[in-house]
């Protein structure tokens, strides 16, 4: 990587930090959804853990608190997205393609925007888990590496919204941003295990790439380990993929400045 690229992300990430502390409200909505699901989950629903086969040593908490962590991550990236095509329509992203050296350092800076994000709201819903009596058996190692895979997840989503975001140049895309998102959440096992689930959500789940990234957290969380290595080759791959996706758009969107 070239210095001139990584002075772009830095500027691009300085500028997006700095809006989100003079501007706290921009944090609080990736931060309120997550919280209102864990209150709802693994309050509301902490019966479903006397459901007849359910069983996870850290306690139905934990077990809802790991799918509200990566939902975090994710939902860091969304709207790190809904800032790049709100920066589109003030025209800044496009004076920054003229100006910039190497535009790849434009992408890396929305990036990492999106895991200072996932960082911040990360450790406020750790310390409110935690301080509500959530139970953790997972060794320091095991969650580092559950905050490793959140954070590819952050990038995913990142890089899915950025490369939407150069494509259409506009917030009216935000609904589009989001539902594919919540389509790969939803559609892993969030209440329960796979083995618990029936029918066509059973098949949908079995079939998801989340479902791996979420088993192998949880396994983290409550020191069982299970599923890393297909865990991380998946969510690596969802972050290639979708840093191929932005790169092609941003292609294209330099092309139309041009």
């Amino acid at each position: 990587m070239s210095g001139s690229t990584l002075s772009v992300a830095m500027a691009v990430l300085r500028r997006v930090m700095i809006q989100t502390f003079k501007n706290p409200a921009i944090i609080i909505p990736s931060l309120a959804f997550p919280l209102v699901f864990l209150i709802a989950f693994a309050g509301g629903l902490s019966t479903v853990a006397s459901v007849p086969g359910f069983s996870f040593k850290g306690g139905y908490t934990a077990f809802q608190f790991v799918f509200v962590f990566l939902q975090t991550g994710a939902f860091a990236g969304i709207f790190t997205g809904y800032r790049i095509a709100e920066d589109y329509e003030s025209g800044f992203v496009r004076r920054l393609l003229i100006a910039a050296p190497h535009s790849r350092g434009i992408v890396l800076g929305f990036v990492l925007s999106g895991l200072a994000r996932f960082a911040l709201t990360g450790v406020i819903l750790w310390a409110i888990a935690l301080l509500a009596g959530m139970t953790v058996l997972g060794s320091p190692v095991e969650i580092l590496a559950m905050w490793l895979l959140a954070a590819l997840l952050c990038i995913a989503s990142t890089l899915w919204v950025t490369g939407l975001a150069f494509r259409f140049q506009s917030v009216d895309i935000g609904s589009f941003m989001q539902t594919p998102v919540f389509i790969l959440l939803f559609l892993a096992p969030v209440y329960v295990p796979v083995a618990l689930l029936t029918g066509w959500l059973k098949i949908a789940a079995s079939a998801n790439p989340v479902t791996a990234i979420l088993d192998a957290s949880r396994g983290f969380i409550s020191g069982e380990q299970t599923k890393v290595a297909l865990a991380f080759a998946l969510a690596l791959g969802l972050a290639a993929l979708m840093g191929l996706w932005a790169a092609l758009q941003l292609r294209r969107a330099q092309r139309g400045v041009t």
